[in-house]
């Protein structure tokens, strides 16, 4: 196995570009290098610069590689699909011009699955045809980024949205061949859905090209699923604590990367307020260290 570690711009609690409490780009790169990453994602389009002429040089000043990017957008939703498609392109353009290889498809929380996060048995499922067009809007975006700008598209289940729950990402595998995508794997969020994150590793690691490292705090995520507490609101109250405070079993999963012979990134991502009293930078310092101590880095 080998691992290279980076981090997000969701672990100084930026998960839009236009929140006024965001703090700034230069200085989400400046702490990433400070805490000993060697690589940072793209962030939620638009919060760091587009044109590759600004953000080029400040990523070399600070010797960090783009990952990747992720595309956080309503799939689920038909009329947005001109403005996914919109920044599927942007976003694509983004990556490449860094020479990042990363394309992540997340479908964006919906008002009709929120109050249901983290509740398998009593989630609406998408079904006919709506299901079918959410399928083609996600296999026409992995067709963008595949072949027309090269891109490793990968799927990524998440709270809230029509694809959070492990059937409902293993019935998006299905519908789309490996050649288009694989899996980011999220271990918080599969934790936060109810399923094993190294369990569906060891199934599906010929499809899993990417990992999302978090860690859950199991109290928090009790009482956010129990009082039907919205999730950013779960994020600001720490549901994602640092990584080997939780309930995720990275020792397995370091077991499981090992024997399936992994090697690629692996991104932190601890989402919080912005505002949030804890130290970002003593937190990033923290989970790289654990890592390094388990072997994962």
């Amino acid at each position: 196995m080998q691992l290279s570690i980076g981090n997000a711009p969701c672990s100084w609690g930026v998960e839009f570009a236009d929140d006024p409490r965001n703090p700034p780009w230069t200085h989400v790169l400046d702490e990433a290098r400070a805490a000993g990453y060697t690589g940072i994602e793209l962030g939620p389009l638009g919060y760091m610069p587009e044109n590759p002429a600004i953000l080029g040089p400040a990523l070399a000043q600070r010797q960090l590689t783009l990952i990747g990017g992720v595309l956080f957008r309503a799939f689920h939703d038909p009329d947005q699909w001109p403005k996914v498609q919109d920044a599927a392109l942007r976003t694509c353009r983004a990556l490449t011009a860094h020479r990042a290889k990363r394309l992540v498809l997340i479908d964006s929380i919906s008002p009709r699955r929120a109050p249901t996060a983290g509740r398998s048995d009593e989630a609406e499922r998408l079904r006919g045809a709506e299901l079918a067009g959410f399928l083609d809007r996600i296999r026409s975006v992995a067709r963008i980024g595949v072949e027309d700008f090269g891109l490793e598209v990968t799927m990524h289940a998440h709270a809230a949205g029509f694809v959070e729950f492990e059937d409902e990402l293993e019935a998006v595998l299905d519908a789309i061949p490996p050649t288009l995508l694989g899996v980011c794997l999220d271990t918080g969020h599969c934790e936060y859905a109810g399923f094993d994150p190294v369990a569906f590793y060891r199934r599906h690691s010929q499809r899993v090209s990417y990992l999302h490292f978090k860690d859950i705090d199991p109290l928090i995520r009790r009482r956010a699923i129990d009082e039907r507490i919205g999730f950013y609101d779960a994020c600001a109250a720490g549901l994602f604590c640092n990584l080997g405070d939780g309930i995720v079993d990275f020792r397995a999963l370091k077991g499981a990367l090992d024997a399936a012979g992994f090697s690629g990134w692996a991104t932190v991502e601890q989402d919080r307020d912005p505002t949030g009293a804890r130290s970002t930078l003593a937190d990033a310092r923290a989970n790289l260290a654990y890592l390094k101590s388990s072997g994962l880095a």
